[in-house]
């Protein structure tokens, strides 16, 4: 019998202590994170809440470094045998009317109990911006989670409403496929590839004044195939690209769409498990990951670029997928940063009484 049967209709509260963070107010403890498991949808319901935002509009949401405007960690236990495949998401007021998505600035979703492909730091199993919008899977692909992985969740408010919001919450609604699904899905797992990061700081760079490029080139230990990319850029954002660095063949490329503003309003998808077997990608080979973007103030923009691919990627081999080490100190730094997150909304919180 599925766990997801099981665990139907049921809520758990969580509580989490919560500062103050650039952009976030909230009482310690006010806030907590309800699981509910909804069997006949396929979806598990995650609401974190209530948050009091004050309003910022004309502050820029990317000139924070590190972690300060994040929430904490809200950790929960994965509480089903299946596949992640997807998710909607949604910003909502304490009478349950939908708020502009724009003031959810990021959103992560951390595994604890897998590591990256790439870095050594904890697997992101997903994330979005404020470009992204709810993105489903093909029942044929998706995300292999084990019933009672740590997982944990944060976000990042950015409310540019003109008033401030006393009663916020986040909802996310994951999709995911049951384990008795025949066939099986394709299990992908998240690859991510970014062009500034540092395990235990921060990925923002500053955005010099016209047109610009930023890149990281990095190899993998296990070859696959790439199923799909999305990605994370900021405003002014124009690409971010995968390239072969010993060819300099562009692999794939992921656009932006900007308003009249320059702020992304979408960034591209691309799904190649769709149409074909995905890209295939060598170990040891060397890649290349470029943000490019077009800042037209004409000045230095401080911290205010953030270029990321994010994608599925299936090895050939998953037993050469590298395992956490615990006592590896870039490991622990990612682990860190994470705990920290708390105690500097906390300071933060005190610097504003």
């Amino acid at each position: 019998m599925l766990v997801a049967t099981l665990l139907a209709s049921v809520q758990m509260a969580v509580s989490s202590q919560l500062g103050v963070g650039t952009g976030v107010l909230a009482p310690a403890d006010s806030a907590t994170l309800q699981v509910a498991v909804d069997s006949s949808a396929k979806e598990i319901v995650l609401t974190i809440g209530p948050f009091d935002l004050p309003d910022r509009t004309g502050e820029d949401a990317h000139a924070h470094s590190g972690a300060g405007h994040d929430t904490p960690v809200y950790h929960f236990a994965w509480p089903i045998e299946g596949w992640l495949r997807g998710f909607h998401l949604q910003a909502m007021d304490g009478e349950g009317n939908v708020l502009p998505q724009r003031i959810v600035h990021h959103m992560i979703m951390v595994n604890f109990d897998r590591r990256q492909l790439v870095y050594p730091a904890a697997e992101r199993l997903m994330g979005s911006g404020t470009e992204t919008q709810s993105y489903v899977l093909p029942k044929s692909i998706g995300v292999p989670v084990r019933p009672g992985s740590d997982l944990g969740l944060y976000v990042a408010w950015h409310n540019t409403t003109g008033a401030r919001i006393e009663k916020a919450y986040f909802q996310l609604r994951l999709v995911w496929t049951p384990k008795n699904q025949v066939p099986q899905p394709l299990s992908g797992l998240p690859v991510y590839f970014d062009v500034n990061l540092t395990i235990g700081g921060t990925n923002t760079y500053d955005i010099p004044a016209g047109r610009s490029e930023k890149s990281f080139e990095f190899t993998l230990p296990v070859s696959g195939r790439l199923l799909g990319v999305g990605g994370h850029i900021h405003d002014f954002g124009i690409e971010v690209r995968l390239e072969d660095a010993e060819t300099n063949k562009v692999i794939t490329t992921i656009k932006t769409e900007l308003d009249e503003n320059g702020w992304v309003t979408h960034l591209e998808r691309h799904l190649f498990a769709v149409s074909g077997r995905g890209k295939k990608l060598e170990a040891n080979h060397r890649y290349r990951v470029v943000g490019v973007y077009d800042n037209p103030t004409g000045k230095t923009l401080e911290l205010g670029a953030m270029s990321h691919m994010v994608g599925l990627f299936a090895p050939d081999d998953i037993t050469k997928w590298p395992a956490i080490d615990l006592e590896d100190p870039e490991y622990q730094k990612d682990l860190a940063s994470l705990a920290d997150q708390l105690s500097k909304i906390t300071n933060m919180n005190m610097k504003h009484e």
